[in-house]
């Protein structure tokens, strides 16, 4: 995966038609089956209509919520049991990102990506969200959290993040996400998934790699973004922020992305072990446990 802050032509993830319907048809049975009470809306800011998940106990007073944005390819519907566990304890909103498959408006900008994205959150925080903000971002997730310097933004753990330091992409990896782009079939997407996990682990979710087949067919992939500029980040030290990185990633491996959380952004580090860069469906538990520990420092 390379530096995507240009799409060139590309204007939306999608297609064509009636592949962003199919897209957005699978999102929405996956959350309406979902066995936890919930409401799902919308709301519209200048980048488009934005799609909003909420579950969860009513925030007490003072108490932040946690935000959560999905990472590249990635939404509400993909996010369930992590949300599951947050959700015990934490009001959490799921905000789908605009510009990747799901159900936010499709069309991603042609440059300056990362700002873009970082105003849109601000809007979107100011519709959605009524008080204090943890925002947890995941992959593109995590850029997106540090782009924006929303005032309630009280917090930010960045899993598995982009925009600290540039990606590596191993060549197995490479190997096994062109076929997957080329000629797409349930196969191809279980093993570039297993590339993505940590090794010798059991097979991920079935949704996962179904979701996956659904993407290679029918969306243009975005890929990641730069590291953000030393200026950008250094603003963000005044507000906390805890990075995250699994074990196993093959992009963000501990011993690059810890350093440069440090270095660039004052940021704790932490690793969870046993996981790869699917943080999210590789260890819903334990990175729940690390979000409720990050939020009960900050606000209670």
């Amino acid at each position: 995966m390379v530096d995507d802050d240009k799409d060139g032509p590309v204007a939306s993830v999608y297609k064509n038609d009636n592949a962003q319907r199919e897209v957005r048809s699978w999102c929405a049975q996956r959350i309406a089956d979902w066995g936890i009470p919930h409401v799902r809306s919308e709301v519209v800011t200048s980048a488009g209509v934005t799609g909003v998940v909420t579950t969860g106990p009513e925030p007490r007073d003072g108490e932040p919520g946690v935000v959560l944005l999905p990472g590249t390819n990635m939404n509400a519907a993909l996010c369930l049991p992590l949300v599951e566990e947050l959700a015990r304890a934490r009001r959490v909103v799921i905000l789908d990102l605009p510009g990747q498959p799901g159900l936010s408006v499709g069309r991603r900008p042609h440059v300056r990506r990362m700002a873009w994205y970082g105003n849109w959150l601000s809007e979107a925080l100011t519709q959605a969200v009524p008080g204090p903000a943890v925002v947890v971002g995941h992959s593109l997730g995590g850029a997106v959290a540090l782009a924006s310097d929303a005032p309630r933004i009280v917090g930010r753990v960045v899993l598995a993040g982009a925009g600290i330091t540039r990606l590596r992409v191993p060549v197995p990896l490479l190997a096994a996400t062109a076929p997957w782009l080329l000629r797409p079939s349930a196969d191809r997407s279980a093993a570039l998934l297993r590339r993505l996990a940590a090794p010798g682990r059991a097979e991920l979710p079935g949704h996962l790699t179904a979701w996956m087949h659904l993407v290679a067919r029918h969306c243009r992939t975005s890929l990641a973004p730069p590291p953000l500029p030393s200026s950008l980040l250094e603003r963000r030290r005044t507000v906390p922020t805890l990075v995250v990185a699994g074990r196993f990633d093959p992009f963000l491996p501990p011993r690059t992305l810890g350093p440069a959380a440090r270095r660039r952004l004052g940021a704790e580090f932490r690793v969870i072990e046993g996981a790869g860069h699917l943080l999210l469906d590789e260890a819903p538990v334990e990175v729940s446990a690390v979000v409720e520990e990050f939020c009960a420092g900050v606000g209670g």
